[in-house]
Formats: C-alpha cells, structure tokens, sequence
C-alpha cells in the first residue's frame, strides 16, 4: 500500500511540473513534505544517507560551481567567447549550434556535465542576444551534447562515478568501453540536428554583418582578474580530473575552488552570491527526497528485481534491458538518483554471471542506458535543470515540453546505437 501510495504521489508530483501549472519548486518541495508526513521517505535519513536521501555531494558541487561562473562572470569573458564564437561562425546559426555543442561535447568528458553546462550556457545567451536569435535551441543543443559526450568517462556525467564506485571500474575502463559509442553518437546528433532544430535556423545578415564589426578584446573589463580566475579554473579542472587520487569529491574540490576564487579574486560577495541558482538547488533537494520516498517503499527495487527475474541467464536481453529500462527510468526519476539506487540491483545480477567480460558489459550497458537516458526529459539529468534555471533568469526560459520534445528523440537515437554497439562488441 505504501508504494502505491508513494507512486502516486511522485506521478502527481511530475504531472504538475510536466504540465508547469504549478511552479515546479513549490512542487517538489509540497511532495517532498507530504511524502516525509506520511512515513514514506525515511524521515531524518534523508539528510544523512547519498542513496536514500539528498545527495549533497552533487547539491554542493552546483553551489561551488555556481559561485565560481558568478565570480569569472566578472571579468567580461562570457561576452569576449560570445563575440569570437559568432565570428568564427560568421552568423550561420548552424555553423554556431555545432561549434557550441562540440566545444561542450568535448569538454564534458573532462569536467562534468554540469559544470561545463554552467560555463557555456551564459556565453551562448550572450551570442545569441548580439545575433538577435532565439537561445533556447541552442542550449537544448548543448545539453543534449553534454549528455551524450559525459558518457565518455568516470568523471563525465555524475552516473558514472557512481557506477565506477560500485563495479570497481577506472577511468581507463571507461575511456575504453565508453568512448567509443560516445563519439560515434555525437556525430550522428551533430548531423541529425540539421534537422531536429530546422525551423530555428533562421540567418541575418545584417546582424551578422555587425557582429562580425566587433572587437571582442574589448568585452574584457579585467585582465588581472580574468587571469587569477582561469589560474583557480585550471587547479578546480585538475582536482575534478584527479579526485579519485587525492580523494577528495567532487563537490569538496568545487568547494574549496569556491572559497579560493573568492580570495583570490578579491570579487564581491554579494554579486557572486547572486549568481546563485537557489531555486534549482531547492529543487533538486525536494526531487532527492521525493525519489527516496520511492526507494524507501521498495518500488524501484521491485522494478529492478522484476527485471532481473524476467531475463533469467539470457544476458543480451538483460543488456537491452538495462539500456532501454534506465532510459525510461532514468528520464523520469533523475539518472542520479536512479543510477544510486538500481546499482545494487545490477551488481547482484552481475554476480550471477559467470563470465567477467559479460558482467562488464551489463556494466556498461546500465552506464549507457542512464547516461544517455539523461537527455529524456527536462528533469532527467541535472545538467539540464541548471540550464533551464539559467536561461529563465537571463530571459531565455526553456518550458519542460520544448526541452522534452527534442530530447526524447535523441534518446531514442542514442539508446538505439548503444545497443547495436553493446550487442556487436560483446555478443556477436
């Protein structure tokens, strides 16, 4: 009866921030806070356990990221990228989309998906705003982009970290595994997106002609502090890429990257602190709970059990079913949470098999599965919360159907050939 009750609670809950006719932040935290009522979510657990409560790992490293984009903001580079992207790109919109995505595609291995979405999503509004062109399509563009390319590594997409902590897997296992199908599906979605974003495609050359006028040295307001925040960017990148051998988490090495930007950049405090995403922080505290009321009752590890009881020891068809399976379920519960919940559930099935290569490969199918499962809805992955939270407050809001419209497609397009890829590599 509980998990009934906790089902429904969680589909009324996304039925009102599909539909936005209540402000998805008062949602959240109203489901939140009858779940917790009701006995359904573990009560003080939530604020202590990363699987069955509010990961602050992931909370804290937005902050600290948030805090460093607000300070580097600062400094005018945001506005001199804008100027050289669109130069180089020479108004075509989408010369610009592909330059953009790949640019975030290729960084987002390295940093994760939502850091490198929070440092290039203010430089595409302000590229757009100067070619006077919509900039919703291109920031679905690139976080359909940092889905895809953060599959490519441990650090990538915050799935993976979880799903290397728990199958024992390192940073080259996934170059290796998951590079590949990473790049391979970039490049289809670059050339689908021809198509996909059609209509947006719209070139002025008169506005292209100015833009091309631009000085973009200009746009730099502070070449001293510029240059003291790319030094603290560039120890913040290199924590991130070594944090498993100084092991420290991600979120502490935002944290500390955070506190030393402010010093050494002497910036102001309040501006800084006003570059803050509160709402999205609040909300993505509200959907942990939420989703721990789900955990909490035994429905997703029922699904998950269901699952494993329905392939049996036909292990493609459990492959299929993790990639497919954590594409919808991960669409609608969050892929991290998701990840931290069903990697237990993959990892006795993984036990059940008795060769190695074919427990990795369901590894790797679950890793794809909620990587590229990310880009299902608007709520699916956070890199695409924060950037819907950024573009509303700089006057671009992205609604949860124009975000969804598009990213259901390129997540059929991306399950698909990670499942040709996985069944091909490891059981032909």
């Amino acid at each position: 009866m509980s998990a009934l009750l906790a089902l429904g609670i969680f589909s009324v809950a996304f039925f009102f921030i599909a539909t936005e006719k209540v402000d998805k932040v008062k949602t959240v935290l109203v489901a939140a806070a009858v779940m917790t009522a009701l006995g359904l979510a573990p009560g003080a657990q939530v604020f202590f356990s990363e699987r069955d409560g509010i990961d602050w790992n992931v909370i804290f490293l937005l902050f600290g990221m948030m805090v460093i984009v607000g300070v580097i903001k600062q400094t005018g580079v945001f506005d001199y990228l804008a100027i050289w992207a669109a130069k180089r790109a020479q108004g075509r919109p989408y010369r610009l989309m592909v330059m953009l995505m790949a640019i975030t595609a290729v960084a987002s291995p390295f940093l994760d998906n939502v850091t490198i979405i929070m440092l290039v999503v203010p430089v595409t509004v302000v590229v757009c705003d100067r070619l006077r062109v919509p900039a919703q399509p291109y920031i679905i563009a690139e976080v359909l982009a940092s889905n895809i390319g953060g599959a490519a590594t441990l650090i990538g997409d915050p799935p993976n970290i979880i799903i290397g902590s728990r199958a024992g897997l390192t940073f080259n296992d996934f170059l290796v595994h998951m590079a590949p199908i990473s790049a391979a599906t970039f490049i289809a979605f670059v050339l689908f997106a021809r198509f996909l974003f059609r209509k947006e495609f719209v070139f002025n050359p008169d506005r292209a002609a100015e833009v091309m006028t631009l000085n973009e040295q200009r746009a730099i307001t502070d070449r001293g502090l510029l240059a003291r925040c790319l030094c603290v960017l560039v120890l913040v990148i290199a924590g991130f890429a070594l944090h498993s051998v100084l092991h420290l988490e991600p979120s502490i090495v935002a944290l500390l990257g955070a506190g030393l930007m402010l010093f050494v950049a002497r910036a102001d405090l309040k501006e800084s602190m006003d570059e803050v995403e509160w709402p999205t922080l609040v909300f993505f505290m509200g959907l942990f709970v939420m989703v721990a009321g789900l955990g909490n009752t035994g429905v997703i590890d029922t699904i998950g059990a269901w699952s494993i009881r329905v392939v049996g020891d036909n292990y493609l068809a459990a492959a299929s079913a993790l990639i497919f399976g954590s594409a919808v379920l991960g669409a609608f519960f969050d892929n991290i949470p998701y990840a931290a919940t069903m990697a237990p559930i993959v990892e006795e099935l993984v036990a059940d098999v008795p060769d190695p290569e074919t427990g990795q490969a369901l590894w790797w199918a679950f890793a794809l599965g909620a990587d590229f499962g990310g880009n299902g809805t608007a709520v699916a992955a956070s890199a695409n919360v924060v950037a819907i939270g950024v573009a509303a407050r700089t006057g671009h809001r992205i609604t949860f159907w124009q975000f969804t419209k598009y990213g259901i497609v390129v997540t059929v397009l991306s399950t698909t050939m990670a499942w040709i890829y996985i069944a091909l590599r490891y059981f032909a």
